[in-house]
């Protein structure tokens, strides 16, 4: 589970994992990097920008039962984890369209391939948890893409659009919960 660092934690963990799936395209040097698209891409080499446009809240996980911790520990009862929707747009820029091309194959290769990430793969707050994070392709229509490009007022361009899930935010709503060591009912101890 996260902390409130999660969200940057998995743009992080994307970014890593194509910069190094795309250090063998050819004609390099190739890179990915985080960018929010508000300014104009720098292309002074050609790379794969990781945008995340959008978070949701994962309609399937909500109205989980509190997470319990039992003794030796102090028992406490704490609200489950927030579980989010990660949607990010992946844009190839710079070089040639050859080159635009082979970045978007080799991202599509790395989130295919690969279509679940955990355990050691995980960095930051996901380190050492068995968080589990899935990549999909998002299906979306030429309309829908055109307007994820039009709210970020820019010129439509190849992209691919994936959704994260399930992405655990913890929550800080803990309650120390009191263990029961004895009871009286009208008056009379119970053993």
């Amino acid at each position: 589970m996260g902390d409130f660092g999660v969200v940057a934690d998995v743009s992080t963990i994307i970014v890593d994992r194509l910069r190094r799936a795309l250090a063998d395209v050819r004609p390099g040097p190739v890179t990915a990097e985080l960018n929010d698209l508000s300014e104009p891409v720098q292309v002074d080499q050609a790379k794969l920008t990781v945008f995340l446009y959008e978070i949701a809240e994962d309609p399937t996980s909500r109205n989980r039962p509190h997470v319990r911790t039992l003794p030796p520990a102090a028992p406490t009862s704490r609200k489950p984890p927030m579980a989010l929707l990660l949607r990010y747009l992946i844009t190839p820029w710079g070089g040639n369209q050859e080159t635009q091309h082979q970045m978007i194959g080799r991202a599509l290769q790395v989130f295919y391939d690969d279509a679940i990430w955990a355990g050691e793969e995980l960095t930051g707050s996901l380190a050492g948890t068995a968080d589990a994070l899935q990549f999909t392709l998002t299906p979306l229509t030429l309309d829908q893409k055109s307007w994820i490009w039009y709210a970020i007022q820019k010129p439509y361009r190849l992209s691919l659009n994936y959704e994260v899930r399930v992405v655990n935010l913890d929550s800080l709503d803990v309650a120390d919960l009191h263990l029961v060591r004895s009871r009286t009912i009208n008056g009379t101890p119970l053993p």
